[in-house]
């Protein structure tokens, strides 16, 4: 199977831009809501335009109602003539018409020879408003009530009607109005939240140049003069470069440190080598073992140095002290380890690098006292205190600073490198804890306490 690498331009546009979508999202809304309210107002205005129109009509046919009587055949007729006159002009588009059963129709002359159809079977004594399309290309919109008038007894049906086509144009007129209306509205304000939202990630666009500066060597942090909400990004961005400049730093040190350290021992093997001296081999083996305890020593800080990135680091102090004992009662026969406090105690330390620092204590508690050695843990926010004691001689209060100097001794005829209480100081101020020396009130020996910062569950 071929395996071809990925195109970064293919991979760079299928990422979603928060851009676009910021401007999607509010011209998707934007839509919406012009929508409803452009649909809302249509239905709102058309039904005033068309009660308008009703309106009049319904004018007409009360003042026709009002100027009707019985003549003497019968027959209805208007005491005064209707005072629009589109209702004398044939097909005006403007008509009534007068129905009664038995009698003779009361037609408006502007309906010359055409005729209302008033042969519904409803009976409204309210007004009754319809459309129809009788008459072929002219829709009408019809008013009509029944009435009986005095001196008869004929339920009357009378009938004002009006061609619809210019209201139908009226509200045509209305809705194209509205369209482009809103249409121009919506496009301003897609464009206002185009501008809103290009003004508003500017800020971010500053950033990203800033980076590009910082990687270019231009400057080494980014300028705090910015927003509110993007200040707290950027000073993360500058914590992280202080703290990988920091940790640059230290790994500069650290590699001089120990160049510094090896140097003398090689030195001092070729200076024995070049003169050809007879303690050669004795130079050479007790040089390397300098040279091996400094480099476990910077391994140890090295090790310590890069799990400290883990944000999720933690170590239950208890079964690591119980995992220590364990080892310990075999190494040194007769000797026990006690341990009493809190047993849910966590510190936020990697596992191994806590075992390495209770195993170095234990041990030299084991080794250098009388056999008995006890551990105490104790929670003190945000802290967790790990208290090893032991039943030996102890130590004087002027020696105590010489056991964190590396390679440093009080008893050589024990093996040992000198290392242990070194690497311990390194690592616990590594992870933010210190050490310190005191004398056991129990136990009579030496007390070591170690101080290491507490998981939020023990803070």
């Amino acid at each position: 199977m071929t395996v071809t690498a990925e195109d970064p331009h293919a991979s760079l546009a299928r990422r979603e831009s928060l851009t676009r979508r910021m401007i999607g999202i509010a011209a998707l809304w934007i839509a919406i809501l012009l929508l409803l309210g452009g649909f809302a107002l249509d239905r709102v205005l058309t039904r005033t335009v068309i009660e308008n129109f009703d309106s009049q009509l319904e004018f007409v046919l009360n003042a026709m109602i009002a100027a009707s009587e019985i003549g003497p055949d019968g027959e209805v007729r208007f005491t005064r003539p209707p005072a629009d006159q589109r209702f004398l002009e044939p097909y005006s588009g403007l008509y009534f018409q007068v129905t009664g059963e038995g009698a003779e129709t009361f037609p408006s002359r502007s309906l010359w020879d055409r005729r209302l159809d008033a042969s519904a079977d409803h009976h409204d004594t309210e007004l009754h408003t319809r459309n129809t399309d009788e008459f072929e290309g002219e829709p009408l919109r019809i008013l009509e009530r029944d009435v009986i008038l005095p001196d008869s007894d004929i339920r009357w049906r009378f009938q004002v009607a009006e061609s619809r086509e210019s209201l139908d144009e009226q509200i045509r007129e209305l809705r194209r109005t509205l369209f482009y209306s809103f249409a121009v509205l919506g496009l301003g304000l897609i464009a206002m939240a185009a501008l809103q939202t290009l003004y508003g990630l500017w800020p971010l666009r500053r950033v990203r140049r800033e980076v590009v500066a910082i990687r270019s060597g231009a400057q080494t942090r980014i300028d705090p003069d910015f927003p509110r909400e993007i200040v707290p990004l950027t000073d993360e961005i500058n914590e992280l470069l202080a703290h990988n400049e920091a940790r640059a730093d230290e790994a500069r040190r650290h590699a001089g440190n120990l160049a510094h350290a090896l140097k003398t021992p090689l030195t001092v093997i070729t200076n024995a080598a070049t003169a050809n001296d007879a303690n050669l081999n004795d130079i050479v083996c007790r040089e390397a073992t300098v040279m091996r305890r400094q480099v476990d020593h910077h391994l140890a800080r090295a090790r310590a140095i890069g799990r400290r990135a883990s944000a999720h680091a933690r170590a239950n102090v208890a079964e690591s002290v119980a995992t220590i004992e364990r080892a310990v009662s075999r190494l040194y026969d007769g000797s026990t380890v006690d341990m009493t406090g809190d047993r849910d105690a966590c510190v936020r330390v990697e596992r191994q690098d806590l075992d390495e620092m209770l195993g170095n204590l234990i041990e030299n508690a084991a080794k250098y006292g009388g056999g008995r050695v006890f551990v105490t843990i104790e929670r003190s926010a945000p802290m967790v205190d790990i208290i090893i004691e032991d039943d030996g001689k102890g130590i004087a209060e002027e020696q105590r600073a010489l056991l964190f100097s590396r390679g440093a001794r009080l008893d050589t005829d024990k093996p040992g490198t000198g290392l242990g209480l070194a690497i311990v100081k390194d690592v616990a101020e590594i992870y933010g804890g210190t050490v310190s020396l005191g004398t056991s009130e129990d136990l009579g020996g030496l007390m070591v306490t170690l101080s290491l910062p507490a998981t939020q569950e023990t803070d």
